[in-house]
């Protein structure tokens, strides 16, 4: 077989193949003698250096880097083929739901291979759209992303974002509905903000300027909220909250529709938070609390009269809508609206006067509508297996919109009318796909301790299950996030090749509500790693694959499920693709805005902590053993999980692996944690993943 492919390779007009890892020439990253005390136990970081993202030595060392991966994959024989099939895939439109701006609609539609999508706007559904704003006239190269804050009480005007290179930084402009014109308004440095109008102006959070030289890595402090009268200087913008005693919360304001009520969330991390509200009909002038405490979530869906109806974990893992009135806010006042349920009520939106709740069930969406006493009124017929998401408005609106997709089942809008509860396909894709070809299966792996994690598994109808067939494992893992159903265009070229799809659920996600995500943080967090290799086994064990077969891959607290257990468990797969990782988990807490996740992981810092962590940080688990062929994925303008973590893990590795097996880092430039990705940057990422897949897994590509 290895004969017959290499002269199928070799009639391709290839005359080498890919570098093994005995033939690959790494740069020489240079070591340093810097140790660290952690408790008594002394650790080396001798890549530090790598940390400062703006040197010199830095940047020549991710130019070598890139050189020596680019070369690799340049000698893959159908990478090439590969992109040009998800190019044509992709070439077809894609449109967003449509939201009312008074008499006008406004959507976002991608004619096919536009780096960015583009809002238009339509006098009601019918009128001839015209385009509103469009991101890819920001830069040359599609690397400027735009997306909506806010949409003011009068419908005249909408709030937007500009966020350049995928940084989380942006700037927030105002932009007239009528007539598409921008106001002067120019207000920078945003980031983690929406736009709450109240009056002629809006609330919104943002951070002090960043020092010259760390606006990409250094830590952010004082996160506050401030309001901007509508054409009026920045500088001029009325400080509303800084808590200067705690200088590393997030604090975010919203209003509720009807303007009476502001709300702000002050959360120390990503899990849990205080909600405190201003009664601005009754002109208050300052926030006082409604609920106090970082150990639950809870979020203001709207007002009902002078009441609150609060959607809420507390005394309910998978959350419940209650009414609480804000002069008697004691916990033995509130009234519930919509009860926990044995499934995840993952959300409530309105529209129309109505209550929309949404549900998961297996992972699988339901909704269902009730009046504002609790009352269900309809469930909402959905076509299978899949996600919905959307049906939000006002309260005058008669109908509204969601988008409903799976694995096999591209994303589809359709519209609801609220009174008889009967939905109509709005708009349908157009993808070359047909998903008669295709099967999508959900299976249940036995876990270390027993726990049962939900796998959905995708293949081509007529899939022989001998053991050979390509896979891809993908998960997440973390903080409350649930992985749900969906549809992919670039997945195709991977699955009409014979490869086998599977996204897990693991614990630390939020598909089974809050008892679910608490199983797998903090102490616990090595149950996540524990499901996914039950997952991987359990493929294996019934022949989907096999470890020669298999690759994996993960992003951000996904990036760190790879990173640990590939340094676990290196026999186990065949490919390992950790993308914008957190691999330094001793030191993430230092970096932009890492200090947010140590409610999910803990912190080095804690005596407690610090061997846990230690214990299962990819960084510092790397042994000198035979690694899989792996492909470690960041970018240069990440300021989430900034790519010191990604550095730092592929210097050690390319110094401690034994095996024959690459071991490269792709560092995409003028790109961040992935949002706003140009897609032609994202075509190639995907192109260069499958390829790597393939050829690690010896699969055929026709």
């Amino acid at each position: 077989m290895k004969l017959i492919r290499i002269a199928g390779l070799l009639m391709l007009g290839l005359t080498s193949l890919p570098e093994t890892q005995a033939q690959l020439t790494y740069p020489n990253t240079r070591k340093t003698d810097v140790v660290e005390d952690y408790h008594g136990t002394k650790v080396a970081d001798p890549y530090r250096w790598l940390e400062n993202d703006t040197s010199a030595e830095t940047k020549a060392w991710v130019i070598a880097e890139n050189e020596v991966t680019n070369s690799y994959l340049s000698k893959i024989p159908y990478r090439n083929k590969i992109r040009d099939r998800i190019n044509e895939l992709l070439n077809y439109p894609r449109y967003s739901a449509p939201f009312s701006a008074g008499k006008f609609y406004i959507y976002s539609k991608n004619d096919g291979l536009q780096n960015q999508s583009v809002y238009y706007r339509q006098d009601g559904l019918t009128g001839e759209p015209t385009v509103f704003l469009d991101p890819n006239t920001l830069a040359k190269d599609g690397t400027a992303s735009a997306g909506f804050a806010g949409v003011s009480g009068d419908k005249k005007y909408i709030a937007y974002t500009v966020s350049r290179a995928g940084s989380d930084w942006s700037e927030m402009r105002i932009r007239e509905v009528a007539t598409g014109n921008d106001l002067p308004d120019v207000i920078q440095y945003v980031k983690f903000s929406g736009a709450a109008f109240v009056g002629n102006g809006f609330f919104y959070s943002r951070y002090p300027s960043p020092e010259k030289g760390q606006e990409l890595s250094g830590q952010n402090k004082f996160h506050s909220i401030y309001y901007h009268q509508l054409g009026d200087k920045q500088e001029r913008d009325r400080l509303i909250f800084i808590d200067k005693a705690n200088p590393l919360r997030y604090h975010s304001a919203y209003a509720t529709e009807d303007e009476n009520f502001l709300v702000l969330s002050i959360s120390e991390g990503t899990d849990g938070n205080e909600t405190w509200i201003r009664d601005l009909k009754a002109g208050e002038e300052s926030f006082h609390p409604l609920i106090s405490g970082f150990d639950f979530v809870s979020n203001v869906v709207d007002n009902e009269g002078d009441k609150l109806l609060v959607h809420t974990n507390i005394d309910a893992p998978n959350y419940r809508l209650v009414l609480i009135d804000p002069k008697n806010p004691a916990k033995a006042n509130w009234k519930n609206i919509i009860p926990e349920s044995a499934n995840l009520l993952k959300g409530v939106s309105t529209c129309g006067g109505k209550l929309f709740a949404e549900y998961l069930k297996d992972v699988n969406s339901q909704v269902f509508q009730y009046d504002r006493t609790g009352k269900m009124e309809h469930e909402i017929t959905l076509p299978g297996v899949g996600a919905a998401g959307g049906f939000g408005g006002y309260k005058e609106d008669t109908f509204c919109f969601y988008t409903y997709t799976s694995f096999n089942y591209p994303p589809t809008i359709f519209k609801y009318d609220i009174a008889s509860g009967k939905s109509t396909v709005f708009r349908k894709s157009e993808v070359k796909f047909n998903p008669e070809d295709y099967e999508v299966k959900q299976v249940f792996a036995p876990s270390k301790d027993g726990a049962k994690v939900p796998m959905f598994i995708v293949h081509k109808k007529g899939l022989k299950l001998d053991g050979q067939n390509p896979t891809l494992l993908y998960a997440y893992g973390g903080f409350n996030v649930s992985l749900e159903p969906g549809f992919s265009a670039t997945r195709i070229p991977f699955l009409e090749n014979g490869g086998v799809y599977v996204m897990a659920n693991l614990r630390g996600g939020g598909e089974y509500g809050e008892t679910w995500h608490r199983a797998g943080m903090m102490e616990k967090k090595q149950n996540v790693f524990d499901d996914f290799i039950a997952c991987a086994e359990w493929l294996q064990a019934n022949k989907y694959t096999s470890k020669e077969k298999l690759a994996i891959q993960g992003g951000s607290n996904g990036g760190l499920l790879i990173g640990a257990v590939m340094t676990q468990r290196p026999d186990l797969f065949a490919a390992c693709i950790p993308q914008v990782g957190v691999m330094d988990m001793l030191r993430f807490q230092k970096f932009t805005v890492g200090w947010g996740w140590v409610d999910e992981y803990g912190s080095s810092e804690d005596a407690k902590m610090f061997p846990i962590l230690y214990g299962y940080s990819p960084l510092h688990n790397i042994k000198e053993v035979s690694y899989p062929a792996t492909m470690v994925m960041t970018a240069d303008h990440d300021d989430r999980v900034v790519p010191a973590h990604s550095f730092k893990f592929i210097a050690t590795l390319q110094e401690k692996n034994k095996g024959a097996n690459p071991v490269l880092i792709r560092i995409e430039t003028n790109a961040g944690h992935g949002a706003g990705t140009a897609l032609s940057k994202s075509v190639e990422q995907a192109a260069d993943i499958y390829s790597f897949i393939f050829f690690a897994t010896h699969s055929p590509v026709n």
